[in-house]
């Protein structure tokens, strides 16, 4: 059963995150000629706060 954990800032809509989930997917069916209902997509909101670029925040950096 692929497994695939994505990481994205917080914001984005859950519309972006459907697309995420349905592309993601996808690639992995193609890829590894996975049975799409094996797929699992699990994706992380990270707060600003906790994420970091170069010793600073993003939430810092205005990301």
């Amino acid at each position: 059963m692929p497994f695939a954990q994505i990481y994205l800032l917080e914001g984005r809509t859950e519309e972006q995150k459907r697309a995420v989930i349905e592309k993601v997917t996808a690639a992995l069916v193609e890829a590894l000629d996975a049975p799409k209902q094996n797929i699992r997509v699990w994706i992380h909101d990270m707060p600003k706060e906790n994420w970091g670029i170069a010793g600073v925040s993003a939430k810092d950096l205005g990301r």
